[in-house]
């Protein structure tokens, strides 16, 4: 991002880009409590800097992240008391999710155990041979692009971050560490404007967006 500051703290036109996400999971009227997991030197500033302009600061727990993104995500889920419940993991850096995408989600998860937000490949898609000249051309017809929000069961996402953690397994999302487990993960389709800001340009179009969005 070219900026001293973490990502999901930058500012998206009004308020930080996490803010936005924060309202976004808020207006869900099926999500019940929200865990805000940040690293452990940022508790106070989320509070003082996000929690309480937004008038969050009664709504979301503030809850000490790990090493790692996968670390991160089992401090959360070791600080949740209803063990029969579901589970939704999102990105604090896709704050343009809709509450229609998380019920969509949730009422699968609740069906199947497992359920993540997802876009069909409609590019053309080529695996490279790790030295820059392309190995072979992938059929696109069943992959997807995996987004956030992830839907699971708290039994089962939990079993899962623990057997990952005996065995020193990371991964890049939430859904491969059920998947090896030998769960079905069902993935319904979200929205290209459900963006993750990670680059400049990330957030140019993130700022292009909500100001499309303002009547």
């Amino acid at each position: 991002m070219n900026d001293q500051r973490r990502k999901q703290y930058l500012m998206l036109c009004d308020r930080p880009i996490v803010g936005h996400t924060l309202l976004a999971i808020q207006s869900c009227n099926l999500i019940k409590r929200i865990i805000l997991v940040v690293p452990a030197q940022d508790l106070d500033f989320c509070r003082q800097k996000i929690l309480i302009p937004l008038k969050l600061y009664d709504q979301v727990q503030l809850v000490a992240g790990g090493e790692e993104r996968q670390d991160s995500v089992f401090n959360g889920l070791q600080s949740i008391d209803d063990k029969e419940g579901l589970v939704v993991i999102h990105d604090g850096v896709r704050p343009f999710v809709k509450a229609s995408q998380l019920v969509g989600c949730i009422n699968e998860a609740r069906e199947t155990g497992a359920c993540i937000l997802g876009m069909p490949a409609f590019e053309t898609v080529k695996q490279e041979d790790g030295s820059g000249c392309i190995a072979k051309t992938l059929d696109r017809t069943n992959l997807w692009l995996v987004q956030t929000p992830q839907v699971f069961q708290y039994k089962i996402i939990s079993q899962a971050h623990r057997k990952a953690r005996e065995n020193g397994f990371k991964a890049s999302d939430d859904a491969v560490l059920v998947e090896r487990l030998g769960y079905k993960v069902k993935i319904i389709r979200g929205a290209a404007n459900n963006i993750k800001i990670t680059t400049p340009e990330d957030l140019r179009m993130g700022e292009a967006i909500l100001r499309s969005r303002i009547p």
